[in-house]
């Protein structure tokens, strides 16, 4: 009479033992693998686009900064000075958080975020640049999956470095009202009072959109937030 426990216990052995091969991953290192992988899967890179020092603060060329001023403010946070700007990092439903101000200046961005993407395992899928947009009006915020530079030396920087522009950006309106031929004096220039009370509201709504992309993904937080 077949003896059916006696042949299962022996099927389940020989299964049981790996097959010898030296192009095969252990388990502990197929697990590792694993685990690198949902970490980084786990990560996210904010990067806020300006200009370090003094003479730039408040200026309307440093909205990332200042948002990611006000964020970190929100999440009780302390910046640490690194290689290529400054940072630090929360957590947020289970996901790690960095945010970076480069101190790279506006036209080497790329170097910094391409620096810290690689520093921090993030995907560039994981990753969000908050920059200042002439092309919309004031205190109007968009944020989208890609599209060209539109003449901004930090994103055209990135471009460079990345070399594509598949990354998402959170654009941020900051006007146009300036005479012809002072483009750079205007983005350079110092917000009024009277911005600066206008934009707190515009601010605090792009951090709410910095932690919907984190938590819900770039589409949904599009649908959530670009009309309004």
């Amino acid at each position: 009479m077949f003896n059916w426990v006696s042949h299962l216990r022996r099927t389940s052995a020989i299964k049981k033992k790996a097959p010898k091969s030296g192009n095969s991953l252990s388990v502990s290192s197929k697990r590792q693998m694993d685990v690198d992988h949902s970490d980084n899967c786990m990560k996210y890179l904010i990067v806020g686009l300006g200009n370090p020092g003094s003479e730039y603060a408040n200026t309307r060329h440093n909205i990332g900064f200042d948002t990611l001023d006000v964020l970190a403010n929100t999440e009780k946070l302390a910046w640490d000075d690194v290689k290529h700007g400054k940072t630090c990092s929360f957590r947020m439903k289970g996901k790690t958080v960095v945010l970076l101000k480069p101190s790279t200046f506006m036209n080497l961005s790329g170097k910094a975020l391409n620096y810290w993407m690689q520093q921090e395992k993030i995907s560039i899928e994981n990753v969000l640049v908050i920059v200042d947009d002439l092309a919309l009006p004031l205190g109007t915020l968009r944020i989208k999956p890609k599209g060209s530079d539109a003449g901004h030396n930090g994103l055209k920087n990135i471009h460079e470095v990345l070399g594509h522009t598949n990354y998402a950006r959170l654009r941020f309106g900051i006007g146009n009202d300036f005479p012809r031929g002072r483009q750079v004096d205007f983005v350079l220039g110092k917000w009024s009072e009277q911005d600066r009370i206008e934009l707190s509201l515009r601010i605090d709504i792009a951090c709410e959109m910095v932690k919907s992309f984190v938590a819900i993904g770039l589409q949904g937080t599009m649908t959530a937030f670009n009309n309004k």
